[in-house]
């Protein structure tokens, strides 16, 4: 016995459905196919460069905030550097210098004024411990007509010149003090603005 009854046969028959395409239809359908997948592939193309173009937009943005935080730091830490250099200075260089300038300042003041004065004599206060330094110089120079006092009240930098009603005076300590004020705002502010 055998088991073709119970199987359908697709070999002919009346009411088999037979489909014939056409040369025409085929070549439409090849190239509809063709276009279809043609627009997809450009799609694609297109989907690929934009989000190319926006990665290589966002790391770029990353790279440049990568490199201003990289130059805040290397701005800090140069300042954070020369701080000390730079107070140093302050603090120990320019008190020495302006010491040992004190007396050129003090000679070209009494110049300045002797030229203006004609009579009388010239009267300097300093700090006691100038005293003995500008009588030096004064010594040196063969300036004389000119009295040196003591004031316990001025600093190592200050030094008043008084001559007939002329009064001028030098305060180098003064001087230092806005230096040191600058250094140290300028410091401050710059911390303030990496900050």
């Amino acid at each position: 016995m055998t088991i073709s009854h119970l199987l359908e046969d697709f070999s002919g028959g009346s009411d088999a459905h037979t489909f014939s395409i056409s040369d025409v239809s085929l070549e439409e359908q090849r190239l509809e196919a063709f276009e279809s997948g043609y627009k997809a592939g450009r799609d694609d193309a297109v989907k690929a460069a934009s989000d190319d173009s926006s990665r290589i937009a966002a790391d770029f943005a990353a790279n440049l905030q990568d490199m201003s935080f990289t130059f805040q730091e290397a701005q800090s830490s140069l300042l954070t550097a020369l701080r000390p250099l730079l107070t140093g200075m302050v603090n120990s260089v320019l008190p020495r210098l302006s010491r040992q300038t004190l007396g050129a300042r003090v000679l070209e003041t009494l110049d300045a004024m002797a030229a203006a004065t004609t009579n009388g004599p010239i009267e300097i206060t300093t700090a006691p411990q100038n005293t003995t330094v500008l009588q030096k110089i004064l010594d040196e120079q063969g300036v004389d007509n000119v009295q040196i006092t003591a004031e316990p009240s001025l600093g190592d930098g200050q030094v008043h010149i008084r001559a007939n009603n002329s009064e001028q005076e030098i305060d180098l300590d003064a001087v230092l003090a806005q230096i040191d004020a600058t250094v140290t705002g300028f410091f401050d502010d710059r911390q303030k603005d990496i900050a």
